[in-house]
């Protein structure tokens, strides 16, 4: 029969005129007979011979087929006749249907409605007075006359009453839920049913609904849209491989596995086993499948999966984890959160997070008002009782830091910054170091901590600080930083090891990157002037700056992980090139209003409770060197007394000269493209 059909077509003189053994197929269904021996099994073997000849007349014989009722009947019939579990006998030939249906509907977008045509959608329009069905007498000269003037009766994307969106319109809300729409959307399901198979069906089966998703048209987007179960379906899948995953999980497992994508989701069999590996593989290769579905689709399906994906997996399923008052949920879905940002690259899909996670607030904070549900618990956890927890929400924030979205620094960060609270008002422009670190008058400071010995070491005089075109105030303040803690609890200069110089390489490569990320946002090159007239209004740092320098100001009190980890994310903060958030972490020259802290400040109160420390321990230098040695494995790691302070002291030496290293190449601030070169440990 097909090698008769292409002959016939081959032979044909008229463009888009069905010959007499077309005719013949369409007028006497053998379509659909040959769907009931599928069916039937009869004789056996009979429904992977059916599979392969539909597929082969769709590709092959190239006048219009799917237009006609009795072709799209048949092969939506036959798509239900498909293995509902993996490992299917026909799931190779059901695969090759659903490629050439995808290809067709890709090539003219009004075959969808034709395919995901079914009977609840037919009842609906009989309801509505819209032929569909023909009657018996009449219906093998309809097909023969649409074969003619090539124009067959077809359900509309949109423009008539009785179309999709009227329909979706009108209909009862039962009919939408998933299991009311398998029978009418069987492409669909067919598709996330070979998804889920064990083979490189799997493979082809989600490369095909990436081709149907990102059609063209905007009506048939809207179809698919409305009239499937396409989204949730797609969504109740994620939710499934999530729950199907140990409740908990190390974070250390979940970071072996980060990067896995849908197109190879099993992780390399070298790696270490663990218990869950094959579930999680499975998810987070799901999570990324959803993430480049969103990528490619059209706006409307990009736009709708999305929602979807926040409303059904984010909020019903993820939330209750991270809210949860058991610390093995909050870090085990910590850890997962953190897994799918890191290989979230979809605007859409961003956008939500960034929405679950922060809320949408963007005014300015207070002290005691009621933040965003999950954000105030979020930021509670950076703060929690648990090291580890601690930690993995650390690392969460730090990963949000570095996507593509300005709505996620301007939460977190520039909205308490707007129009420069922090700076004392009526003030001149600093002139020089004595007239912006006067310490007796700062609150944070107290009469022990200046008599404990600290003082600034180096008292240079500053250029104005709205000169931004020498090497004079960048010299100052990475001397600031380079020289802030004291000689004697300075280690690195005794081992040979990488020092500020390294620092600078990596901080160059990573403001670059960073710049490059913003450079679409529009941000001002020079701090908002100002306004002397603008109402005075109290500085509040924010919720995020807030704990991360109540736990910078115990640096000496904490595990040296979290220590690093509390760093980590300062010095991110710190890369980004807006004047406001380089004035505020890495000016030590602004004269602060009453009251407020900036990192600068936080950083001269660790060091005078250092200096009343070090007198404390005996053979302090000795045993600091020791500490250090440990940390980088030159020496046995045996326990220490003091080993937290020791461990503390070690890591604000690196973060100093981190954040000297950040200000170097970030000068001018609105140029970082300027030929930089390394100075020489500890001085500029």
């Amino acid at each position: 029969m097909l090698d008769i059909l292409v002959y016939e077509e081959q032979q044909q003189v008229a463009v888009g005129e069905a010959g007499p053994c077309l005719e013949y197929l369409l007028q006497h269904k053998i379509l659909e007979t040959l769907c009931t021996l599928g069916k039937a099994e009869f004789p056996p073997g009979m429904r992977q011979q059916v599979f392969q000849f539909f597929s082969k007349v769709l590709a092959q014989v190239q006048h219009p087929l799917l237009h006609y009722l009795s072709v799209h009947r048949p092969v939506q019939k036959l798509l239900r006749l498909g293995g509902t579990a993996p490992g299917s006998v026909t799931e190779k030939e059901e695969v090759q249907l659903t490629t050439v249906l995808c290809s067709k509907i890709q090539q003219d977008p009004e075959l969808l409605a034709y395919i995901l045509e079914g009977k609840k959608i037919v009842g609906r329009k009989k309801a509505c007075g819209e032929p569909t069905a023909l009657p018996k007498d009449t219906a093998s000269h309809r097909d023969k006359d649409c074969s003619h003037d090539g124009a067959p009766a077809r359900p509309q994307l949109d423009g008539e009453p009785c179309g999709a969106q009227a329909l979706n319109s009108h209909m009862p809300a039962e009919t939408e839920q998933l299991d009311g729409g398998t029978a009418e959307s069987n492409l669909i399901t067919s598709l996330l049913g070979l998804c889920q198979s064990k083979s490189r069906v799997a493979l082809k089966a989600q490369e095909n609904l990436l081709l149907l998703v990102s059609v063209a048209s905007p009506a048939a987007a809207t179809y698919l849209v409305q009239s499937s179960p396409c989204c949730p379906a797609i969504v109740q899948h994620l939710c499934q491989l999530y729950r199907s995953m140990p409740v908990f999980l190390d974070p250390a497992d979940i970071a072996a596995l980060e990067g896995i994508s849908w197109r190879l989701p099993s992780a390399p069999s070298d790696e270490a086993s663990f218990p869950g590996k094959e579930a999680l593989a499975a998810f987070l290769g799901w999570f990324d499948y959803c993430d480049h579905l969103i990528t490619e689709a059209h706006t409307v399906v990009a736009d709708a999966l999305a929602k979807a994906v926040a409303e059904k997996f984010f909020v019903e399923t993820l939330q209750p984890q991270l809210l949860h008052v058991s610390e093995q949920s909050i870090l085990t879905s910590t850890a997962l959160l953190t897994a799918m940002l890191r290989q979230l690259r979809s605007p859409a899909l961003l956008r939500e997070a960034a929405a679950f996670l922060l809320g949408t607030d963007r005014q300015p904070e207070a002290p005691r008002d009621n933040p965003h549900a999950l954000y105030a618990h979020l930021i509670g956890h950076c703060d929690h009782l648990s090291d580890e927890i601690s930690i993995a929400t650390l690392r969460l924030f730090e990963e949000l830091l570095q996507k593509p979205h300005e709505g996620i620094i301007r939460s977190l960060v520039l909205r308490n910054l707007e129009g420069r609270p922090y700076v004392a008002w009526g003030s001149p422009e600093p002139e020089s170091y004595e007239d912006t670190l006067d310490l007796e008058e700062d609150p944070y400071f107290t009469d022990s901590f200046l008599d404990s010995g600290f003082q600034p070491r180096a008292k240079p005089r500053l250029a104005p600080a709205t000169s931004y075109d020498g090497k004079t105030a960048v010299t100052e303040i990475v001397n600031s930083f380079l020289c802030l803690v004291p000689e004697e609890a300075k280690t690195s200069a005794f081992l040979e090891e990488t020092g500020y110089d390294t620092y600078v390489h990596d901080a160059y490569g990573l403001f670059q990157e960073c710049s490059s990320r913003v450079a679409s946002w529009g941000w001002p090159l020079t701090p908002t002037p100002l306004d002397p007239h603008e109402p005075e209004r109290p500085f509040f740092e924010g919720h995020f700056l807030r704990v991360l320098f109540d736990r910078m100001s115990r640096i000496l009190d904490q595990p040296y992980s979290l220590n690093l980890q509390v760093t980590s994310v300062l010095s991110r903060l710190a890369l980004f090139p807006h004047p406001h958030i380089h004035e505020y972490l890495l000016d030590p020259y602004i004269s602060l209003a009453p009251g407020c802290r900036s990192l600068f400040s936080v950083l001269v109160r660790v060091i005078g409770d250092l200096m009343q420390r070090i007198q404390r321990v005996p053979q302090f230098p000795g045993k600091l060197l020791l500490v250090r040695k440990q940390l980088t494995g030159q020496a046995p790691g045996e326990q220490l007394d003091h080993q937290t302070l020791l461990q503390g002291v070690v890591v604000l030496e690196e973060f100093c000269k981190e954040l000297a290293a950040i200000a170097f190449v970030k000068f001018p601030p609105h140029d970082p493209r300027q030929n930089l070169s390394p100075a020489p440990e500890g001085q500029v």
